[in-house]
């Protein structure tokens, strides 16, 4: 959960700078309306807000952000909205400000903010077009009114945006700690509880506690000595992407009937990354002629919403890349809703800065980003404490042993690099390999892939591949990174279990996108590890539901023999 607690005072902070400048703000040339509670088919309320400047007596377009970060500060957004041309809505998931009941995440979303908007279409001061826009949940939200479009929708801007079952709780079906916090910051009150949610030595204590006895995970709550987390143990029942997952947003041919233009903006570094891009890949796929379009750069989740860092975790971005999203994301609306001018970024479908070139580049697709590849291969070829990554398949088989013992909790094993961009040294207890120095400039361009060939000794294992650039100043540049369960390598939706002691084949695809130029002189750099960490659900192997394993079935240690035709694939630009 220590990961969470950066994004948690960041969201304080900008909750807080907003409701001194709405303080500033004289509200006289607005017409308000900040308690309205909209209803639903099925019998629910939902509170809304709407915000119109005076005197705009033609009929306007909606800009609507669907949340469940409910604010006080929300009406800021509406306001911004009046400002540039709109009706600004802000409206929220049930259960929430003036909303009767209890707040449930995710499952609802999807036809409450259909309700809106078709609430919106039939005002008086509506041209019946609705925009919406947001980012990481605010981003579900808006996929999830598209599952069944409302002819009055006519644009989203998505950002960061949150595909539950697939990013959140679980990445690649491994569950993470962090979600189990934001349940209660969510749903505790009809605003949000920043001060459960910012208790960082409440949340690092229960995850050590958690590690250090080693209980079943649903058991998070009781550790707490608090009541069952109804919600976190719903999501915990689904551990595979099956119909409860894919009743909340977009699957399969339901893409092909989204026919509106649509932006969608992301970053290398962005938590919400793997579930931007899955709305795009699969939106692309069911319909490949759609007007979707894609800005993504050296971002992270906040700064893919709107204002990017000049520097984010240490790395000082190109110049280039300083651009302003929230502005971009207006400027579209404008475009779709009033016949304005496109963006001037969007000069393709695709368009991504390379970090270190000071360069925007641009695609017609995601597979036109690169036009050649490198692979190498996981050699068992020694090189001091590390070994080689080959350009060469390996004529004869051999591996790398490791070993994991999950009874010991003097040492933890863990995918998560971001904390750093740039590291001196790597300290950690995985298995690294090393290229030779590249002979030239290579342009890295997509998301990594690759192929795990691996013989353990169990059913299963939570395992993570994290690519870096070493460069020629000795530095260790993080790039991207897979982490994920072996069980559902072929399939998210099917679990199927490896067989002790056979060699199997476990590929891998579901990466962050980088783009970078590495430099002449530069290593890649591959760490292979197994997850043993209090920072999400540990597998012991024993093949049976992960949740109900304990540290009492973690018995022999995993033994893993890592092959040497396991290989990677960087996508690159020539």
């Amino acid at each position: 959960m220590r990961k969470l607690f950066i994004l948690a005072m960041l969201c304080l902070l900008i909750s807080t700078n907003s409701k001194a400048q709405a303080n500033k703000k004289d509200l006289s040339s607005y017409l308000i309306l900040d308690s309205l509670l909209i209803p639903t088919q099925d019998g629910a309320q939902l509170s809304a807000l709407v915000v119109r400047k005076k005197g705009a007596d033609e009929k306007q377009a909606a800009i609507l952000s669907f949340t469940i970060y409910a604010r006080l500060t929300d009406i800021n957004k509406a306001i911004e909205a009046a400002d540039k041309g709109y009706v600004g809505v802000v409206a929220y998931t049930r259960g929430k400000k003036n909303s009767p009941g209890k707040a449930v995440p995710y499952e609802y979303d999807g036809q409450d903010a259909r309700a809106v908007i078709d609430w919106i279409s039939k005002q008086p001061w509506s041209n019946q077009k609705v925009a919406m826009y947001g980012g990481s949940y605010n981003g579900f939200t808006q996929w999830a009114a598209t599952k069944k479009l409302h002819p009055a929708l006519k644009t989203i801007v998505t950002s960061a945006s949150a595909a539950p079952g697939i990013d959140v709780p679980m990445t690649n079906n491994v569950p993470m700690n962090f979600l189990f916090p934001w349940t209660y910051y969510t749903t505790n009150n009809k605003l949000l509880d920043n001060t459960e949610y910012s208790n960082s030595k409440q949340w690092n204590d229960l995850d050590d506690k958690w590690f250090a006895v080693g209980t079943p995970y649903p058991t998070l709550d009781s550790l707490m000595g608090r009541p069952k987390n109804e919600v976190f143990r719903r999501w915990l029942a689904h551990p595979s992407y099956d119909s409860y997952w894919q009743a909340m947003i977009p699957y399969q041919q339901d893409f092909a009937q989204i026919d509106i233009p649509i932006l969608s903006t992301t970053g290398y570094y962005d938590g919400g990354q793997i579930g931007e891009m899955y709305y795009y890949r699969e939106h692309l796929k069911y319909r490949p002629n759609t007007a979707h379009y894609l800005i993504i750069g050296p971002y992270g989740h906040f700064g893919a919403q709107g204002y990017p860092d000049s520097v984010y975790n240490g790395y000082k971005i190109d110049p280039v890349a300083q651009i302003p999203i929230h502005d971009i994301i207006y400027q579209w609306f404008d475009y779709i809703l009033k016949g304005g001018k496109k963006p001037e970024i969007l000069k393709d479908k695709i368009n991504y800065q390379v970090m270190g070139s000071n360069q925007w580049y641009h695609a017609p697709s995601l597979k036109a980003m690169s036009n050649d590849s490198l692979v190498l291969y996981l050699s068992n070829q020694r090189l001091g404490n590390e070994h080689k990554l080959s350009l060469k398949k390996p004529l004869k088989e051999a591996f790398v042993n490791q070993t994991i013992d999950f009874k010991d909790r003097s040492d933890k094993h863990s995918y998560f690099w971001q904390r750093n961009i740039s590291y001196d040294t790597l300290y950690h207890n995985g298995v690294m390999f090393l290229s030779d120095p590249l002979k030239n400039d290579v342009t890295l361009t997509n998301k990594f892939t690759g192929q795990i060939k691996a013989m353990i000794n169990k059913k299963d294992m939570d395992y993570s591949v994290v690519l870096f650039e070493h460069t020629p100043e000795g530095k260790y540049f993080y790039l991207s990174y897979f982490m994920g369960r072996a069980s559902y390598a072929e399939n998210p939706s099917q679990r199927k279990l490896l067989t002790p002691g056979k060699k199997e084949s476990i590929p891998f695809s579901n990466t962050y996108i980088s783009a970078k130029k590495l430099s002449k002189g530069s290593q890649i750099v591959i760490l292979v590890n197994i997850n043993k960490s209090a920072s999400e659900q540990i597998n012991y192997g024993t093949g049976r539901d992960v949740n109900l394993e304990s540290i009492k079935d973690a018995k022999e240690p995993l033994i893993v023999r890592w092959y040497n035709d396991s290989y990677i694939k960087l996508p690159i630009l020539k």
